[in-house]
Order: structure tokens, then C-alpha cells, then sequence
């Protein structure tokens, strides 16, 4: 018998190369953040057994072999988070063409001893205070910016000017300012003297100066203002300027949380973890603060009391 014809049979993909793509290795291994990582590539600083690679997506099984700026790459250590409580004066980057203090300048005494080189998660402006969180991990750094995550962040924002809790509530509907779209906000009448007030705002998307935006865009002028959360890490008690890791364990219950999402995009590494397949992004969701869930429960038109407010700051 003559062997099957094989003529007519459809062409088999090429495999693909055993590995992940270096922006990403060297994301996961705190070089710097993908994107970044993606800009040291085009610049020619990252190279592979002295020969310079071109692009981002270099298929490699490990990092052997591979320097920025002519150093070698360390293994990638296991994740690790930090809070900091990030002062108003600092810059979020690490340095400042103007010679603005950075957080990097304030950090040198606020991280323990032993700690890996850190990246901030998202970015809080130089008048900005409160928590920001810091990995060395740039798989995780991405997933918790990424508005797909959908990881709430929490602020309090001392404000000028008059506002009704309707006014707030409608928030939860999103905002279009000067043709840009704002997802859901859940925010929250605190305490209020005269025309000042306190305003607590959760969001999920984190757009440059988001909530000054909304707030300057509803009439108020804000004079502080402090991000107290950021997914479950909160700002708490921590002093001014210092800075605490979080535990292993509940670092793992966190990446663990968001690895279980359906909205997840990309992944962090713990736990041996290599990251997972890639979503959609969607819409923002809505934050899931019991504020937010009461809000959407109500069937009725009546307005809900002014929270007790919390000690001031």
C-alpha cells in the first residue's frame, strides 16, 4: 500500500521556542518595570552574551548570560511588597531633572536593611500623600496598575467649596471631563465645617490626577490629599516617611486573589508562580466597598446619612 498523501494536509505552525520574552524575565526580575525594560532594549543597554538585543520580544528560557549595561542580571528573588508612607515633596520617580527630592532620596533610611531594589506601584504627585506601595517584582507592578485588575484604591481628599452626597453619589455612574472618561467612583461625604470638608474616594483606574480632576471639575478646591489604601494594604498607622514590608503569607493570599480573578491580565511571580494567560480588558468595574454595595442595593430615593468622620490628618 502506498503511504497516506500528505499533499493536501495543512501547514503545522512552527513551534514556538521554549521560554518567556526577556521584557518580561527582566521585569520579573526587578530590573525595572515591562515597559521601562522595553525602552533599555531600544536604547541598546540590554544585551545577551555581549551580543545586543534588538527587541523586546526575544523568546529566552533564563536570564544566563544576559547584563544591562554591561552588569549581569541576578536571578529573580521571590516577591516582595512594601508599604511606604510617602510624604507631600517627594517626586515618584528616581530622579528629577528640577532636583526635586525623590522618594528614592527618603527611602535609602525608610526600607529595611537587606531589602531588593524597588519600584513603586502607580505614582502619587509631589503634593500627594499616603500609602504607596513598592515590589521589586514588575510582573506584580503592572497587574496592580492595570485598571483590569481592578484593584481598588482608597483616598481622602480635605476639600473647599460646596457639594451635596447626591452630587458624590452620581459618581458611581462614572465622569467625561474635557473627553476623558472616568470610570465609577464611590465617593463619600465625611466631615464637613462650613464650606470645608473631607471626601473619601475609592476608584479602580488610577488616571493621572484623577481625583483632583473630578473633585476641581465638581467646584472644590482640594488642599490635601492622602491615598489611605490600596487593595487590601492600608495606610493605617504607619509613621510619615517610614516604610514596613508585608508579610510573605499575606502577600501570597493577595497574588493568590488576583490569580483567581477573570479579569486578571499577565501575572506576578510567588510561589514559582510564571504568570498566566492573558484577558481582556474591560470596562472599569465598580469598587466593592460596603459604601459602594449599599449604594447600588438601595431601591429607594432617600439620601443615606453622613458617616461618623474618622481622626483627622
Amino acid at each position: 500500500m502506498n503511504p497516506p498523501s500528505t499533499a493536501n494536509a495543512p501547514a503545522m505552525p512552527p513551534e514556538r521556542p521554549a521560554g518567556e520574552r526577556i521584557a518580561k524575565l527582566l521585569a520579573r526580575a526587578g530590573v525595572a518595570s515591562r515597559r521601562e525594560v522595553e525602552r533599555m532594549i531600544a536604547d541598546k543597554r540590554v544585551a545577551l552574551n555581549g551580543t545586543v538585543i534588538e527587541t523586546p520580544a526575544t523568546i529566552l528560557p533564563h536570564l544566563r548570560g544576559v547584563t544591562v549595561d554591561g552588569k549581569p542580571v541576578a536571578s529573580a528573588e521571590r516577591t516582595r511588597l512594601f508599604r511606604f508612607h510617602k510624604p507631600a515633596g517627594l517626586i515618584t520617580a528616581e530622579r528629577d531633572p528640577r532636583g526635586r527630592p525623590t522618594i528614592y532620596d527618603a527611602l535609602r533610611n525608610a526600607l529595611p536593611p537587606g531589602s531588593p531594589r524597588v519600584m513603586p506601584v502607580g505614582r502619587l504627585d509631589f503634593n500627594t500623600e499616603g500609602l504607596l506601595l513598592l515590589t521589586n517584582d514588575g510582573e506584580l507592578k503592572r497587574t496592580l496598575e492595570l485598571p483590569a485588575s481592578g484593584v481598588p484604591r482608597t483616598y481622602r481628599a480635605r476639600t473647599f467649596g460646596r457639594i451635596s452626597q447626591q452630587q458624590l453619589e452620581d459618581l458611581m455612574d462614572g465622569i467625561e471631563i474635557d473627553g476623558m472618561r472616568y470610570g465609577p467612583i464611590d465617593a463619600n461625604l465625611e466631615r464637613r465645617t462650613g464650606t470645608n470638608q473631607w471626601v473619601e474616594l475609592t476608584l479602580t483606574e488610577g488616571k493621572n490626577r484623577e481625583v483632583r480632576r473630578v473633585l476641581e471639575h465638581l467646584g472644590l478646591e482640594v488642599s490635601r490629599l492622602i491615598r489611605t489604601a490600596y487593595g487590601p494594604f492600608a495606610l493605617a498607622d504607619l509613621a510619615k516617611g517610614a516604610a514596613v514590608e508585608v508579610r510573605k503569607e499575606e502577600l501570597e493570599r493577595f497574588v493568590s486573589s488576583l490569580k483567581s480573578s477573570p479579569r486578571r491580565e499577565g501575572g506576578a511571580r510567588a510561589a514559582g508562580d510564571g504568570g498566566g494567560s492573558r484577558q481582556p480588558q474591560g470596562s472599569p468595574r465598580a469598587p466593592t466597598t460596603p459604601a459602594a454595595k449599599r449604594r447600588r442595593s438601595r431601591s429607594g430615593s432617600a439620601r443615606p446619612s453622613v458617616p461618623p468622620a474618622r481622626g483627622g490628618s
